[in-house]
């Protein structure tokens, strides 16, 4: 294979000859190849991530590894990763979404933790069209069929429509698990004379150079590189993993992911700073396959264990148990050398560092030439009928109620939080997902910083303190060098939050190529941020509010109409829609956003305070309140007097919330928020949402509406 076709510029494979002393065989060229692929070495993000914060006082194991975990409480770690499978689902929706699924809860098993549950981020086209309601039935049927067949139930998500996902859809998969602390497993501690075995599925040719199908835009023909899975042999992977550990025989563990049997060993000598030899016809195969088709296979449902010799018969006998292949393919050396034999023979023969030594490239970057006409908004933008925008954007697919999505997995829709009980206690772990393409792509920096900060808001608001945060970045190709300055200030803005916020990144993803000869997709950064609710007592959910409650607003009244839901769906009629977002989004306040941290925690630990509460996220605060009335079943009335009506129910961003008191509870509740801006809109009651001298909707078109856009 020359260095074209293994996907290496001419400055690289100059490099290889370097580092080598001389010109690398075939495989070789394959074998660094696809390890210097964008999609392994993260050769064009390196520098940009290490602005991200990584330590923090619950963190116990953070960036490089398969997870991050953090401590949750007591003798518990909670192991959490997103990670995407974007190109995959593109082109086989079924199987990309699928083995997603199955590549994310084997990272949190590497970790020695039992999966627990899983969150998806969809980015799909708008479902008017044959095409994008195809690639979303795919897609959602890949994530329930591989998540439910293996035990793991997906507790929420995010889903997002765009005309630019029609073609690139984005899925990105998280999943969790717990794991005892003193029982956490690494894949950097292998040890010469070890044992390097293959546990899992036999190994085929299905994905092969999946890494590099994921490096590039997106084609025509790519569908063959996708490899399927098999949930139930999943399910009895992790099984076996759990219980191989359990008793003590596993030394060091990596997931078969990107780049199959290579990137695994190769990680784990790296890690371990030990060489590793690979035996070509050790390995259990499907059919015959050249070295070079082994190494780089996909193959789904493997794993890579070390373990030492004198135990490998129990191994297999518990392998054997739960219907696994199980075979030694290779061993843990002292030289530093990466080998390959067949037949006896070395084929390959390389340092393992350079396999994790892709050089970084520093793409030139420059301001987006229209970046400064993006942040203005037209001037006199206004709503000419709030309710019937109200009920717009309930119907559309962006205000529905998912149900169409949600009733195939295991969650409920309408939460921005989701939860799970710590073992052996009272308290949750919480996690909130969120992206805002849309923002990101009208002022780069100011939408990420969003992003960050409303994942953040949302735990705060349900009663949890930050532990850490998992991200995948997802954006075109870097090489257009005004991609490359919106990457590098999404980054910039992320991070800033995180380091104010004192919440490090543990884990995550970066996701490149997302195009296709129509264009890229636009600039997507989701977080996953995870926090610990103490007791169960202290969560604070929506939909609880009755008749005769008061409704208060804490946070500025007027939110920010830029890059907003109404602005992209409603705010210019006449043109095509969705319109491109645009206009000035809020401006991150650090002070407040703290103040509102603080003052929502101190609001959930006071637990005579009976509330209800939601974040104002997309569609700002006439959607919330819509919610609020549908989930309760309880009309309400407030006044917005003083305030512009668009910018008060249709504004989006920032540290606001609605929150439902009854009266007895007010004062207390006050109490909490002194010093803070608070506001009180109005009092359930009747069977109508109605803002006092700007509409009245019945509860009956409200719910119409909602329901409307969970049937498309």
């Amino acid at each position: 294979m020359n260095y074209r076709d293994a996907g290496l510029s001419e400055r690289e494979y100059a490099r290889i000859k370097e580092i080598l002393g001389r010109e690398p065989n075939g495989l070789e060229t394959a074998l660094i190849g696809v390890m210097w692929s964008e999609h392994c070495s993260y050769k064009s993000t390196r520098r940009l991530l290490e602005r991200f914060p990584r330590d923090g006082k619950r963190v116990v194991r953070g960036a490089g590894e398969n997870a991050g975990v953090v401590n949750c409480g007591g003798e518990w770690g909670l192991a959490f990763k997103v990670e995407s499978h974007n190109h995959p689902s593109a082109v086989a929706p079924y199987h990309g979404a699928a083995t997603g699924v199955g590549g994310i809860i084997r990272d949190i098993l590497a970790m020695g933790a039992r999966p627990a549950a899983s969150m998806d981020g969809l980015f799909l086209g708008i479902p008017d069209s044959e095409r994008s309601r195809r690639t979303a039935e795919g897609i959602v049927e890949g994530i329930a069929g591989y998540g439910n067949t293996a035990g793991v139930p997906t507790i929420g998500g995010k889903t997002f429509y765009d005309p630019c996902y029609e073609r690139n859809p984005l899925v990105n998969a998280f999943s969790c698990g717990f794991v005892r602390i003193e029982r956490i497993a690494s894949s950097g501690s292998a040890r010469p004379g070890d044992r390097a075995v293959l546990l899992g599925s036999k190994t085929g040719r299905q994905g092969i150079a999946g890494a590099s199908f994921a490096s590039k835009e997106l084609g025509e023909d790519d569908g063959e590189n996708v490899p399927t899975g098999d949930p139930l042999a999943g399910k009895m992977l992790v099984e076996c993993c759990l219980e191989l550990l359990e008793r003590g025989f596993v030394i060091s563990m990596q997931d078969m992911g990107a780049a199959g049997i290579l990137s695994s060993s190769g990680e784990i000598a790296h890690k371990s700073g030990t060489g590793m030899r690979i035996i070509c016809e050790s390995v259990p195969s499907r059919e015959e396959m050249e070295p070079w088709e082994i190494f780089l296979s996909e193959s789904q449902e493997r794993m890579l264990l070390i373990i030492e010799e004198n135990t490998f018969e129990s191994v297999r006998a518990i392998a054997d148990h739960w219907g696994l292949e199980c075979a030694i393919i290779g061993d843990v050396t002292d030289d530093g050398r990466y080998r390959v034999l067949s037949r006896g023979d070395v084929i390959a023969d390389l340092p393992v560092g350079i396999l994790a030594d892709a050089p970084v490239i520093d793409w030139p970057m420059t301001p987006p030439r229209d970046l400064e006409e993006r942040r203005k908004l037209p001037a006199g933008l206004r709503s000419a009928d709030p309710k019937a925008d109200l009920l717009e954007l309930l119907g559309s697919v962006h205000g529905s109620s998912r149900r169409e999505i949600c009733k195939r997995f295991d969650c409920e829709p309408g939460s921005a939080v989701a939860s799970l009980r710590i073992p052996d206690s009272d308290s949750l772990v919480a996690f909130a997902m969120e992206a805002h393409p849309w923002k990101c792509h009208a002022d780069p920096k100011a939408g990420a910083m969003e992003t960050m900060a409303a994942s953040i808001r949302a735990l705060a608001l349900y009663g949890a303190d930050l532990l850490g945060m998992t991200n995948c970045l997802n954006f075109p190709s870097p090489e257009n060098p005004e991609n490359f300055y919106v990457l590098s200030e999404c980054v910039d803005g992320i991070a800033q939050v995180c380091r104010e916020m004192e919440c490090p990144v543990v884990s995550g993803n970066v996701s490149l190529y997302n195009e296709t000869p129509e264009g890229g997709v636009w600039p997507t950064p989701l977080v996953v941020t995870a926090g610990v609710v103490y007791h169960y007592a202290y969560a604070v959910s929506c939909g609880r509010a009755g008749e005769g409650d008061a409704i208060y607003l804490v946070g500025p009244v007027a939110g920010s109409l830029g890059a907003s839901r109404w602005q992209v769906l409603l705010g210019e009629f006449g043109k095509p829609r969705p319109m491109t977002p645009r206009g000035s989004i809020w401006k991150y306040d650090g002070e407040l956003e703290r103040g509102f941290i603080t003052r929502a925690l101190s609001t959930s630990r006071k637990t005579e305070i009976k509330k209800s509460a939601r974040v104002l996220a997309g569609g700002g605060l006439a959607v919330a309140l819509a919610k609020e009335a549908i989930a309760a079943g309880v009309g309400m009335t407030i006044d917005i007097a003083g305030h512009d009506p668009t910018e008060a129910l249709f504004g989006e961003g920032g540290p606001r919330a609605i929150y439902i008191i009854p009266p007895s509870c007010e004062e207390k509740f006050l109490a909490c928020w002194e010093g803070y801006p608070v506001t009180k809109l109005g009092v359930m009651g009747g069977s109508s949402l109605i803002v006092k001298d700007v509409f009245e909707a019945s509860r009956g078109e409200l719910q119409d509406a909602y329901d409307r856009g969970g049937d498309r």
